[in-house]
């Protein structure tokens, strides 16, 4: 895969239409429409060229569907990611890469939308939840994400405030996006320690924001995205998975205290194998979106593909001045991620990645657009997954 992968598709649009909980004007199926066409448009191609659809966590928005909607010529591609949450969004991204490198699609659209209205509150869970984790009550997303957090900061070291120092850096970032649900509402480090605790260790602003919305990515064939109105955003790696029994069964799996990315033994693991496709380091990738259902699982995914070392070194390298864009070498959530700009399901978090290497963030890391842009999807999901994009440069 990683001869077939690497550099043969972009991104070549992007869109996004979000409300705040509850108040959007229609449902899911509408958002995503919306947003299909704002990519359209962003990229320069009509609805109609599109023939291939892909999504994850679920949902009725099959690629049939949207065809119909769009009138569209063919459909040739449909498929949804199996994992609960967030955890397949990367995963989805690099479906649609994979069906056009080997040829099964031309242009797919990457799609993700929810509303309150369609698919409920997010804080009490509806996926993998069984009767081993009711039995004991633990009935929520939090929960779950907080057992293994808790894991990570007593056995292996990591200081709590490593979790604090990605959220105030988020919040720093959503200062310069007008649209960001913290935009204007700058936080501290005091106000973050004061903040009520939801579930240990995690304080009010740990949690990730709930919010009405879709977002899009639309692919093509990197040759073709030359001709298009943006400037490619190529994929450069993907891969998914979990180690063996991880989070959906029992809760007791041997590596309980990561995020799901870190395999055990050499070579194993999605983040050894994007790191593998991607024939680099984690050194040099330049941004990295991370999803933070909770921080917890985002600075473990972070120590999971390499990008700070584990235990209580990660310290030294997760601090608000490390994290933030213009005094860190390694910026995170650039937008605000889900805990500080929106929520919608990962997806935002991608098309943050892809401004990155066009460069039209607000919070730019590089003028002119970064080499190596890293979107990482829901830790500590059943199924994880993680997608490396980049400039034409960096092949």
């Amino acid at each position: 895969m990683s001869g077939g992968l690497r550099g043969a598709a972009t991104v070549v649009g992007v869109g996004e239409v979000l409300h705040p909980r509850g108040g959007s004007p229609s449902g899911e199926r509408a958002l995503v429409l919306e947003a299909i066409l704002e990519a359209c448009a962003d990229a320069g191609i009509s609805p109609r060229e599109l023939d291939g659809f892909t999504s994850y966590a679920g949902g009725d928005h099959s690629g049939p569907v949207l065809g119909a909607e769009l009138g569209i010529d063919e459909l040739r591609w449909s498929s949804m990611v199996w994992g609960g949450g967030g955890g397949g969004s990367s995963a989805a991204v690099v479906a649609a890469a994979a069906a056009i490198a080997t040829g099964q699609a031309e242009c797919v659209a990457v799609v993700r939308g929810m509303t309150q209205a369609d698919t409920g509150r997010l804080g009490y869970a509806k996926y993998y939840f069984d009767h081993h984790y009711l039995a004991h009550g633990v009935a929520t997303p939090a929960q779950v994400c907080a057992l293994r957090t808790q894991r990570m900061l007593e056995s292996d070291g990591v200081p709590r405030s490593a979790l604090r120092s990605l959220v105030l850096a988020s919040y720093a970032h959503a200062q310069n996006v007008p649209r960001a649900a913290g935009y204007g509402r700058p936080l501290t480090a005091e106000a973050y320690d004061e903040s009520p605790l939801i579930v240990e260790p995690f304080h009010l602003f740990d949690c990730s924001r709930e919010n009405d919305g879709a977002a899009v990515l639309i692919l093509t064939a990197t040759e073709r995205a030359r001709d298009l109105r943006q400037p490619p955003a190529v994929v450069l790696a993907g891969a998914q998975g979990a180690p063996g029994g991880y989070s959906a069964l029992s809760e007791n799996d041997e590596a309980y205290a990561t995020a799901g990315f870190a395999g055990l033994g050499a070579g194993r693991g999605v983040a050894q194998r994007l790191w593998q496709q991607a024939t680099m380091a984690p050194s040099e990738v330049e941004v990295v979106q991370v999803y933070e259902n909770f921080s917890g699982p985002a600075v473990a995914s972070l120590i999971d593909h390499g990008l700070c070392p584990p235990g209580p070194e990660a310290g030294s390298v997760l601090t608000v001045e490390n994290l933030t864009v213009g005094s860190g070498s390694m910026p995170v959530n650039t937008a605000g991620g889900n805990i500080a700009d929106c929520f919608v399901n990962g997806m935002n978090l991608a098309v943050e990645a892809v401004r990155q290497v066009r460069g039209t963030a607000l919070n730019q890391v590089r003028a002119g657009g970064v080499d190596t842009s890293l979107s990482i999807g829901g830790p500590m999901a059943p199924l994880v997954s993680s997608v490396l994009f980049g400039s034409e440069r960096a092949l």
